[in-house]
């Protein structure tokens, strides 16, 4: 027995939970006769104004377990202009959208008002519906502090608050305005919060948040349902150094999976934005039906083309993980990863968008060895290995690299082993033999030893000091300044920028000095000439070339 009395074990249809009869009608037609097991415990909770932490696999009707009862809420009442009487937050405009269209179909018998506050769109038009007064504001974080900082919102009838995909608010940063968006919103309220994943954070989150909240959980987190068949497909084959690499090679593997399999329809999961192009310009070259979805895309493009998708104009959508979240798009048959997610929990709702509703879908991934490290995180999250398959020619034991680096993360330390190999290698071969012929040895030839009349030219140092001595006390010599080597003249001859780089003035910088930069001499010798300055300097050979340029630079 739950703790509201209603036994989730015996519950047969929407009626035994105690929604309207206006809504279990709408549901009906709807086509869904039996609540799911997250639904039959959540919406017991919310009816009578609890707040709940809800925690379900994807594609378990967690959006129904909130919009149903939200609905019988908040048919009682009237909204006020520009003051709406529930918020609910998601994180994508497609989710967004989503949510929306639900409450279409749930409340075609109840006379409520909505809002769709989303980037990408007009604001025009989204502020009218608020002018007018809403019962439901569905939005994304950023538009709606973007329309409350303008003045044209207010939030102080909020009275139910639910904040959907939790954990992807976390990893897309929205948890800062979240945070802010709760504290304009009066506190007493009901609040929901349900994800498909529940870290640590999420959970101080709630402890934040809620207060004493209904914790439900009807599945192990971040568990894949068990109507998904997944397979694992190592690519082994190409190089980097081949034309294409291996990426190319994983696309020819994507195309013999799309051939061999019956798809109905397939999203195809890239890791960054450019590989969505990349493949989906591959896919249309080679005949099929496929177009391209993620987050650098106008709105409306985003938009037309989920609804184009379906309406099943096209079977392959190659998406970033921009669809990866809350997406349910009726009978999908089948869900690539062309790409290892690098989060696991990413995978779960990846291939979550399949299998909905007890119908059977299909998941691939393809992996290359360096993602053995991705590929054992995504197998501990949802707790079994997953099945290896191969492909006519492809050996399905390839072995997993667990240390490799992640391909595409940079440059740097790919090639960084790529170098430790050469030099290790390197040091392995031994040095070839030169094959220059070594000349022969040169001996000096006989030198015959001429003598020549040698003449003493030696002056004593006595003499040549009491010369000086006598010449300085007769009369003055004025003796010219030596003049400046050869390297000292290209310095004054250079621009003050262009001499020694990292060097320009500051403090015993050789640019600092107020004579050098006026290009007067150097004084201060004094007035008389100094005794070494009297003797003969030998002539010193012109300095090389590399120590001109060692001298500038120091």
């Amino acid at each position: 027995m739950a703790e509201n009395g209603v036994d989730e074990s015996i519950v047969q249809s929407f009626a035994d939970l105690g929604l309207s009869d206006e809504l279990v009608r709408a549901v009906t037609d709807a086509g869904y006769t039996k609540p799911t097991p997250i639904q039959a415990k959540a919406i017991p909770q919310v009816l009578m104004g609890r707040d709940v932490l809800g925690c379900a696999q994807t594609g378990t009707g967690k959006t129904a377990s909130f919009t149903l009862p939200m609905i019988d809420i908040l048919a009682s009442g009237r909204a006020k202009a520009r003051m709406p009487r529930s918020l609910i937050l998601e994180p994508t405009r497609e989710l967004a959208a989503q949510v929306a269209e639900n409450f279409d179909i749930y409340g075609k018998y109840h006379k409520l008002n909505k809002a769709l506050l989303i980037g990408g769109t007009s604001m025009d038009e989204q502020l009218k519906v608020l002018s007018r007064g809403v019962d439901v504001l569905i939005a994304t974080p950023g538009r709606l502090l973007d329309v409350f900082e303008r003045g044209h919102l207010l939030m102080n009838d909020v009275r139910i608050l639910v904040i959907d995909e939790s954990d992807r608010m976390l990893d897309m940063g929205f948890i800062p305005d979240v945070e802010r968006i709760v504290s304009l919103i009066p506190p007493i309220r009901t609040t929901l919060l349900f994800s498909a994943t529940m870290p640590r954070e999420i959970k101080r989150l709630a402890d934040k948040f809620l207060m004493n909240p209904r914790e439900i959980s009807v599945a192990p987190p971040a568990s894949t349902s068990d109507t998904i068949t997944q397979h694992l497909v190592v690519v082994h084959g190409g190089s980097d150094r081949s034309p294409g690499g291996p990426q190319k090679t994983k696309r020819a593997l994507l195309r013999r999976l799309l051939e061999s399999e019956e798809i109905k329809n397939a999203l195809i999961f890239c890791n960054r934005k450019r590989d969505v192009d990349v493949v989906c310009r591959s896919l249309q070259r080679h005949g099929y039906a496929a177009a391209r979805l993620h987050g650098d895309m106008a709105q409306s493009e985003r938009m037309a083309t989920l609804e184009r998708f379906k309406k099943d104009e096209f079977k392959l959508l190659v998406c970033s993980d921009v669809a990866a979240r809350g997406l349910d798009i009726q009978g999908m048959s089948h869900v690539f990863n062309f790409d290892v997610p690098t989060h696991p929990e990413d995978y779960v709702h990846r291939i979550g968008r399949t299998g909905r509703a007890g119908r059977e879908g299909r998941a691939f991934m393809l992996a290359l060895p360096e993602d053995g490290k991705y590929v054992d995180a995504i197998q501990g999250v949802i707790g079994k290995p997953i099945p290896r398959m191969s492909l006519a020619g492809e050996d399905a034991n390839v072995a997993l690299d667990d240390a490799a680096p992640r391909r595409g993360g940079g440059g740097r330390g790919r090639d960084r082993g790529r170098g430790r190999e050469r030099s290790a290698s390197a040091t392995n071969v031994p040095e070839p033999e030169k094959t220059v012929a070594e000349a022969p040895p040169v001996t000096a030839p006989a030198v015959e030893e001429i003598a020549e009349p040698q003449t003493d030219t030696t002056i004593p140092i006595e003499s040549v000091a009491d010369t000086a001595k006598e010449a300085s006390v007769e009369a003055p010599v004025e003796t010219p300044a030596p003049a400046p080597r050869e390297w000292q003249r290209d310095a004054k001859a250079k621009p003050a920028r262009e001499r020694a780089p990292g060097k320009r003035g500051g403090r015993g910088g050789r640019d600092s000095g107020a004579d050098t930069d006026n290009g007067g001499p150097v004084k201060g010798l004094g007035e008389h000439m100094p005794f070494f300055l009297t003797q003969a300097v030998p002539k010193v050979a012109a300095r090389s070339a590399a120590d001109k340029d060692a001298s500038e630079e120091d």
